[in-house]
């Protein structure tokens, strides 16, 4: 109500102004025909038409209505140089503020929920680098300030910096109009002010924040780089602390380049990835989902069997699949592409310099102009009082202690609910163990649509897992040979027997060994980097897990790119690292996968959305695989067929995402998808059919009454 009175009286305000035709005093014309009349007032009552021009020029300001450009003129006429410009300065300012303030007070709200997604990469520049922008906008009066007071109203950029940048910024124009103005009388017209050599002073002026900018890095780097002399020479291009995804990819970029690269690895090439994570995880997940079709083999038309196994086979076969995959990160692979690997502990001594502690005893110190860290992360362990002494694995280390067995973990207890907590959790349970897993939250896979967290917890349930969401596990007891662990239910404590614990609560950056802490390098659970990746240093770049925000293998491949390109090339040019279209799949089943936002995400941020869904039980392939659980969501703007987001869980739903990623990464709509073809019948419909899903809800009714009426015509017949 209140903004629709506001803004009946702004059209009221401009409507009078252009109805009674005051937009003719505000012309070059008029405004020199009404020059001694205003100066005749001003020499009886100074004050006051001071006061009255002050008020004027803050309403047309504010308005947006034309004039302002001539107002300053006149100002410079009837008040001098010095006294205009203060006039001017101080009203163009207040009248700016004003029309920015009603712009967000507006439109704001309507214009990020609506285009929130677009608008991010500008909110988050507004927001770090806001001020540059706005000053670099006004010191060039070729761009109309109108424009500029209310586009700033739609973004982030607080009112005080919007008015104080404004203040300066404007006031060299300001001076330039002002004093043309005090020769109002030989002034033809507009362009006898903003001559071609004058708006082209103006420009070069306009780049002065980004000199002032490119200043300030350059201050900051001599201030950080104070107490360590700079190498003549150095050693190497580029030193990669860490083999894993982000550390492989950038040693390997810096090779193709032919730049000198060292990468150094402590422990295994492949890094977490590799020997751990993702490529053990999996292997398990296909073995134990070939036990489980193997006992429901009756949902194939099959008979069921006992799905009897060996779990020392099942463990032999992981270590198989890594030995494997394994060449693909080897050292011999990597030298051969160029890249001088080293095994052994690195440490920063200063920015330009790497200790390494090789493993075969020599310590070795080398030079480089860069230097990356990729050094990963590893499993959180809560600090629960007991669980040393009662004994646990991580997603890390259950691969070496389970290697042996010849039996899955009898009792095993899962703490943490998240994507590696269920992956694990399921898998086991398929190959025979009794799990029960303890999450704090209220539900498993908190970060994920309220639907899709249902989805999953259904499986789990239905393989066995036992759940128990909203319980916080307090301690380990170890009484003789029974372990137990004790949760809060929220009504008291429970007690759950185990044999092993497994702990996926998470996983933290591995911050610690490097030398971050004596060279002061920030560090915040992450290293801290800004938009290049840079640290402290701008030499010293960080990449994967340790730098975040993402701790998935394709980000820190992502990451990679950037380091190597921004390390080697910099002083030329840098490049922002991309977020905008990150995909993430959790190898549950069903599987989930998800790019964009989700329901629960543009409910928190205060997105306008639509949903389309399609389930997969309607899908030909999904019948004919008998694996018809599922369903893949859409999000779009209202009305528009641009993609926000996607979620889907079902069979291969990390491959069905893989167009929704293409689709969004270069801004490709539903009804493209709709319109490729797509071969039957393959998983990959499920897309297509989900595009004709949002084009069914937007079908354009009365066209299709008329199309309908015209066919009727056709065959003669008169009924409606």
């Amino acid at each position: 109500m209140k903004k629709g009175l506001l803004l009946v009286l702004i059209a009221a305000l401009v409507a009078g102004f252009f109805y009674f035709d005051l937009n003719q005093l505000l012309t070059l014309e008029g405004m020199k025909h009404g020059l001694n009349e205003f100066e005749s007032l001003r020499a009886a009552q100074p004050l006051f038409v001071s006061g009255v021009f002050f008020l004027i020029y803050v309403l047309v300001t504010a308005l947006s209505l034309p004039g302002a450009a001539v107002m300053t003129l006149a100002a410079g006429a009837l008040f001098g140089l010095v006294w205009g410009t203060v006039i001017v300065s101080f009203a163009s300012t207040i009248g700016a503020t004003l029309a920015f303030l009603v712009s967000r007070y507006l439109l704001h709200d309507f214009v990020q929920r609506r285009f929130g997604m677009r608008m991010k990469p500008m909110n988050d520049g507004i927001k770090k680098d806001g001020a540059f922008y706005l000053f670099t906008l006004r010191l060039v009066p070729v761009f109309p300030f109108f424009l500029i007071n209310l586009l700033m109203g739609l973004t982030p950029i607080r009112a005080l910096t919007f008015y104080w940048v404004s203040q300066v910024g404007m006031f060299a124009g300001t001076i330039v109009y002002v004093n043309a103005g005090t020769q109002l009388a030989q002034l033809d017209s507009l362009s006898g002010i903003l001559s071609p050599a004058l708006l082209l002073s103006f420009a070069l002026l306009g780049i002065f924040p980004l000199i002032a900018k490119k200043v300030l890095a350059m201050i900051h780097a001599r201030r950080v780089y104070a107490s360590y002399p700079k190498p003549k020479t150095f050693d190497r291009n580029l030193i990669v602390i860490g083999a894993g995804a982000g550390g492989l990819v950038t040693a390997y970029i810096a090779a193709a380049v032919k730049a000198k690269v060292t990468l150094v690895e402590a422990h295994k090439m492949g890094g977490d990835c590799l020997n751990y994570g993702c490529v053990p995880s999996k292997a398990l997940i296909k073995s134990a989902k070939v036990a489980q079709q193997i006992r429901h083999a009756e949902r194939y038309g099959l008979e069921n069997g006992e799905s009897s196994f060996s779990f020392r086979r099942v463990m032999a076969r992981i270590q198989e699949v890594i030995r494997t995959v394994e060449p693909h990160d080897s050292i011999e692979r990597y030298t051969q592409l160029g890249v001088e690997v080293i095994e052994g502990y690195a440490q920063l001594v200063d920015p330009w310099t790497v200790e390494i502690k090789r493993h075969d005893g020599e310590v070795q110190r080398l030079t480089s102009r860069a230097t990356v860290l990729a050094t990963g992360a590893r499993p959180f362990v809560p600090p629960l009082p007991g669980i040393q002494e009662s004994g646990y694995v991580t997603s890390d280390t259950l691969w070496d202690v389970f290697a042996e067995r010849d039996q899955a973990p009898a009792r095993l207890v899962v703490l943490g609910g998240g994507p590696i907590g269920c992956e694990l959790a399921q898998s086991f349970a398929r190959l025979g163990s009794q799990v029960t897993m303890v999450e704090m939250a209220p539900r498993v896979m908190v970060r994920e649509d309220e639907d899709v967290s249902a989805l999953v917890a259904a499986s789990l349930k239905a393989d066995g897992v036992s759940l128990l969401t909203g319980h916080q596990a307090l301690r380990c007891e170890n009484n003789g040979d029974t372990k137990r662990l004790i949760v809060s239910t929220g009504h008291g404590e429970k007690a759950i027997e185990f044999d092993e614990l497994l702990c996926a609560v998470g996983r933290v950056a591995r911050l610690e060994g490097f030398g971050l802490e004596a060279l002061g390098i920030e560090t915040n659970k992450t290293i801290v980097t800004n938009d290049y990746l840079e640290t402290l240093y701008p030499n010293i770049f960080a990449a994967g897990d340790v730098a975040g925000p993402y701790q998935f293998t394709h980000t820190a491949a992502h990451q990679a790119w950037y380091a190597a390109v921004n390390a080697l090339f910099g002083q030329w040019k840098k490049f922002k690292v991309d977020y905008r279209v990150i995909p993430w799949t959790t190898f549950v089943e069903p599987e989930v996968a998800r790019v964009g936002l989700n329901e629960q995400e543009a409910g928190e941020r205060g997105i306008a959305y639509e949903v389309t869904c399609f389930g997969l039980d309607d899908l030909d392939r999904a019948i004919t695989e008998s694996e018809r659980c599922g369903f893949l969501k859409v999000l779009t703007e209202p009305g528009k067929d641009q993609i926000l987001g996607v979620t889907i869980a079902g069979e291969h739903s990390g491959e069905l995402m893989a167009e929704f990623v293409l689709a969004m990464k270069h801004g490709l709509g539903l009804n493209k998808i709709l319109g490729t073809i797509h071969a039957y019948p393959t998983w990959a419909e499920a897309n297509k059919y989900a595009a004709g899903e949002w084009k069914r809800a937007h079908a354009p009714e009365r066209i299709l009454a008329l199309l309908e009426k015209y066919h009727g015509w056709r065959r003669g017949c008169t009924e409606s």
